[in-house]
């Protein structure tokens, strides 16, 4: 079991990328009032998802594009899973022991006539660029026929469309390990292992039109271990740890912003038992 409460916080880097579209906008990169941008937390958690199934470890929660048991639907696999007349609590305690996103994550199961509700231990916040975003947009046209012309025609008129980028951003996502919610959906230390990796990782295999091989990089984790299962310190404090250059200059590369944890408070931590690890994203 996890004894130690666990933080991290994680760097990304966007080159000409769309890191998570907004349906109500067109497609267009998220932002906030202010121009920052974002990435939701849901779109995070489908990438650590992508990379557990990656690395070889049963998911419940699958894109449609990554089914490989058949299953499109969850309640089909729920439902190929638990055969027979089960109790729910049967039924919580046999899908935290089978997919590792549910005890990771948590989930909702509303199926068979049931209402269960699984608190995971692993949380992650919306990430935010760390200075407002500028967007590109450009009109896209298709240079085939999608459908047979018209009689008296020779072509078919183009289809046409927008693709929105984000020229260059840094987010940063923060997240945290419950040891208390571990306790009960049995996620163990070889599954916080598997979390770490799955950050290191996060763009590997994760490719497309709006996300092309190298527009998106993990460049740094901060891992911070608390000597006990309650915390040395908040994850407020934690997260205020993160210090980078915020001058009004346009920020075209990652070190331009010169990220780093506060040395003061940071040595202050570390005298309570806070052990601190910084690892670099592939």
């Amino acid at each position: 079991m996890i004894e130690n409460k666990i933080d991290f916080i994680a760097t990304v880097v966007v080159n000409n990328a769309n890191p998570n579209g907004d349906p109500l906008a067109g497609n267009m990169p998220r932002t906030d009032s202010k121009g920052y941008g974002e990435m939701s937390d849901v779109s995070i958690k489908r990438k650590i998802r992508n990379r557990m199934q990656d690395l070889g470890h049963e998911i419940f929660v699958k894109s449609r594009d990554r089914v490989d048991d058949d299953h499109y639907s969850l309640e089909s696999r729920y439902n190929e899973f638990f055969k027979g007349n089960k109790n729910d609590i049967e039924v919580e305690k046999e899908a935290m022991e089978k997919w590792l996103d549910v005890r990771s994550f948590g989930q909702v199961i509303t199926f068979d006539k049931k209402s269960i509700g699984i608190r995971g231990p692993v949380s992650v916040s919306i990430a935010k660029s760390l200075e407002p975003i500028e967007i590109t947009s450009m009109q896209i046209t298709r240079s085939t026929n999608g459908m047979e012309p018209k009689s008296g025609k020779s072509r078919s008129a183009d289809t046409m469309g927008t693709k929105h980028v984000a020229e260059f951003g840094t987010y940063v996502i923060y997240g945290a390990v419950n040891c208390f919610y571990a306790e009960r959906t049995g996620f163990d230390e070889k599954d916080l292992s598997v979390i770490k990796e799955a950050l290191r990782t996060l763009f590997i295999n994760d490719a497309s039109s709006a996300r092309p091989e190298g527009s998106m990089e993990v460049r740094d984790i901060f891992w911070f271990k608390h000597s006990s299962k309650i915390g040395n310190v908040s994850s407020a404090k934690i997260k205020n740890l993160l210090e980078w250059n915020n001058d009004s200059d346009m920020k075209e590369r990652y070190e331009n912003y010169n990220i780093h944890l506060n040395t003061e408070k940071l040595e202050e931590y570390k005298s309570l038992g806070l052990e601190v690890e910084q690892l670099e994203g592939i």
